[in-house]
């Protein structure tokens, strides 16, 4: 697995002004080779080869006086700049096309010198390397003073220096870590993340939520409104930009240090970690937005995710529209929507849930009947082969028409279901997905009017 190391670097003011000029250099290439395709494209001409791009806007411009400073900086970070742009429109191509799963991508735009992020890249061509005495040594720029925070697991393949809006410098290594598997637990867990409380588990455990940005309100409205009575262009301006971007990058720098550190006590403790799949683009539109972005949901998901793959454990993602909430964990029946001040709710098997326990169970529960549907042993016990299982149960001594491919099992009453092989939940006989067993279910009934469907949680209709 691929990771990335980031560390602090503190160059000197000559070293500063090297950087710029790279950052210039590669916004520069980045913007001819998008405008030369821009107008290729106006004029009806054929695609840019990517070395036919190469070749007229670092090769052959580095010789016509307009370019000839593109010479000063390191030849890879101009090529780099071209490969990002060529990286970006192959994402929109492949967007169009449809080989590109998810959200559409825009075509790519040009880059700004008034950006508060620039970063350029070496790669290993250009010959970069941390010297004995810690120090990060890059063609044309120097050797950077580096802040290790830690021993690197192998030689880097890249390093990308990054100036964001506070003025910082980083250098971010790309380096091959092994996986390293940690002793197997007995626990599984499943996650519902919220905004009262940021996660609450499946065994009861609640995670209070931090909102850090809320907590630095008060300084951000101050430091903005500073911000806002400074004059455009002025000194004083930039001043105050600086610390309006110093501001938010302390909170974004701890919200990213606490999910961190919850993220690997999770995964160090359970064996398996089932999460939701939430919309946080369409959550982040509504009148909880503010709220929705402090979380930090989507980060927090993608780390469990990739802290999983490299310790062995099992990471799995639930259906957005499954009915978590809804649904008794107890006996399946699934109630009329409640609104988000209802916390507690009687179901009428008897069962007192709280609202978010009672979804962090029914979370681990789908998760798991997902990797049974997969083919992925989660659980002991017999189980219903899936659909595009070979085997046979060795209890199904005769079955009906199958239902969608799903084989069912006859008892003592013809058609009726075995309430003891199968259990009360779905998810003890049925490998489908909590969303399938229902359109496989109310099938069933239409085919089946009038039929008792022992066993069978109630679905809202």
């Amino acid at each position: 697995m691929q990771l990335r190391y980031q560390f602090r670097v503190y160059p000197t003011p000559g070293q500063q002004i090297e950087l710029a000029r790279a950052f210039g250099c590669a916004r520069v290439v980045f913007n001819d080779g998008l405008r030369l395709r821009q107008e290729a494209c106006e004029q009806g001409l054929p695609y840019v080869s990517d070395a036919e791009l190469s070749k007229r806007i670092i090769t052959q411009a580095k010789g016509t006086p307009e370019r000839a400073w593109l010479g000063e900086v390191s030849a890879v970070v101009l090529q780099q700049a071209l490969a990002d742009l060529n990286t970006a429109y192959r994402n929109f191509f492949n967007s169009l096309s449809g080989k590109r799963r998810g959200r559409t991508v825009a075509p790519p735009r040009f880059r700004s010198r008034k950006d508060n992020r620039q970063a350029i890249r070496f790669t290993k061509n250009s010959r970069f390397r941390v010297l004995g005495n810690g120090r990060l040594r890059l063609p044309k720029i120097g050797d950077l003073a580096v802040r290790w925070s830690r021993t690197l697991p192998s030689d880097p393949s890249s390093v990308a220096i990054i100036r964001d809006a506070a003025g910082r410098y980083f250098a971010s290594f790309v380096v091959q870590v092994a996986d390293e598997a940690l002793p197997p637990v007995e626990s599984e867990i499943g996650i519902d993340l919220g905004l009262t409380h940021f996660a609450v588990m499946s065994d009861g455990t609640k995670v209070a939520a931090p909102a850090f940005l809320r907590r630095a309100a008060r300084k951000l409205k101050r430091l903005q409104r500073d911000l806002s009575r400074k004059q455009r262009g002025s000194q004083n301006r930039s001043k105050a930009v600086v610390k309006v971007a110093r501001a938010h990058a302390r909170v974004a720098d701890t919200r990213r240090d606490w999910q961190h550190k919850l993220s690997t006590q999770i995964i160090r403790e359970n064996q398996a970690v089932y999460v939701e799949d939430l919309c946080v683009s369409g959550l982040g539109r509504t009148r909880l937005a503010k709220s929705v972005h402090d979380a930090g949901w989507a980060s927090f998901t993608a780390m469990l995710e990739y802290k999983a793959a490299l310790y062995g454990r099992t990471f799995g993602r639930v259906n957005r529209f499954f009915p978590s909430t809804r649904m008794c964990s107890q006996c399946g029946r699934i109630n009329d929507k409640m609104a988000l001040n209802v916390r507690t709710w009687d179901c009428p098997c008897g069962s007192h849930h709280d609202r978010d326990v009672n979804a962090a169970l029914n979370v681990r529960a789908a998760g798991q009947a997902d990797l049974n549907a997969r083919g992925a042993h989660v659980r002991p016990g017999l189980v219903p082969a899936a659909r595009d299982e070979a085997g046979t149960h060795p209890d199904a001594a005769c079955s009906t028409r199958s239902v969608e491919g799903i084989s069912v099992p006859r008892g003592r009453r013809g058609c009726q279901f075995d309430q003891a092989h199968f259990g009360h939940e779905f998810r003890e006989f049925t490998g489908l997905t909590p969303t399938r067993y229902i359109e496989v279910r109310r099938r069933f009934l239409r085919e089946h009017p009038g039929h008792a469907m022992d066993g069978w949680p109630l679905p809202a209709d």
